[in-house]
């Protein structure tokens, strides 16, 4: 999907399966100053997105870019045989020349690094707030999980939290699979009971996060609660949503869900700043 300055654009195709555009919609949407905003959901948008682009360049206005989850971004180097295909698409974004680009909380630093002009939003960080305020967080003995070592180094010098945890991954290197999760803070969980706010970017299955879940209700957890900026569809086939091993999930419409799956249906708080998303609390909650 793409959007100019919040309206979404409307793309056809030709018989041939080619992209048709709507220059007449692009003219009523153009502005002196342009925000284009794209929430992918397949490779087309990015033909969409250069079209969109090369529209704009040919007005000879401002533009920038928000991307609301960075495509291929989990695929930051080439592991396996598997190509680099994340330096392929910024390279793709980096011709196009946009005056600037934000990204919604890249999966890595990878990311950043590779686009020019590049500015990052971490909506995770306003969702912990959010998280904080509705479940009564208590600084003094509830607890921040940072489900592993990147997600302490993505969040450790935003997040400021008097008890955190954070996981240990034991992975299966035949299958790839994560086996168990231990962690490296219990030490410092006061008394129980008490809460546990997990945070990171991405969730996918979310199997890493019912283990680490799982591990805080073994230290005496009594609620567990999962802030991600990302949530792929893929979490209506995990065990996040039909287990009570996590009670409430706090997530963004960042990556496109078709009408098919259920809605993140609680409205929490519109993001501005250059994107035209909006914060949401999943359909889990109290």
């Amino acid at each position: 999907m793409i959007k100019l300055n919040g309206t979404v654009l409307n793309f056809s195709r030709f018989p041939n399966g080619e992209t048709k555009m709507d220059e007449t919609q692009l003219n009523q949407e153009l502005g002196q100053y342009n925000n284009v905003y794209l929430s992918y959901e397949d490779d087309s948008d990015l033909i969409k997105l250069m079209f969109t682009k090369f529209f704009l360049d040919r007005k000879g206005v401002f533009s920038q870019l928000s991307i609301a989850y960075m495509p291929y971004s989990r695929m930051d180097r080439s592991v396996d045989g598997s190509a680099f295909t994340l330096k392929y698409v910024t390279d793709f974004i980096n011709a196009l020349k946009f005056d600037r680009v934000w990204v919604f909380e890249p999966h890595s630093d990878v990311t950043t690094a590779l686009i020019n002009n590049c500015e990052v939003i971490y909506p995770s960080i306003e969702l912990l707030e959010i998280a904080k305020k509705q479940i009564d967080f208590n600084e003094n003995h509830d607890v921040i999980y940072f489900p592993d070592s990147g997600a302490e180094k993505r969040y450790g010098s935003m997040v400021k939290a008097k008890n955190v945890v954070v996981g240990m991954k034991h992975r299966d290197f035949e299958t790839g699979k994560i086996t168990k999760l231990t962690t490296n803070g219990a030490s410092i969980v006061p008394f129980t009971p008490f809460k546990v706010i997990i945070i990171d970017d991405l969730c996918s299955y979310g199997g890493t996060f019912m283990l680490g879940g799982q591990a805080m209700k073994d230290l005496g957890a009594s609620r567990i609660y999962l802030v991600v900026a990302h949530c792929e569809n893929s979490i209506f086939y995990g065990d996040v949503l039909s287990t009570n091993v996590i009670n409430k999930v706090f997530t963004t419409d960042s990556i496109h869900r078709p009408d098919e799956l259920p809605v993140f249906d609680i409205l929490i708080s519109s993001y501005k700043l250059g994107l035209y998303g909006k914060l949401t609390g999943a359909l889990k909650g109290e």
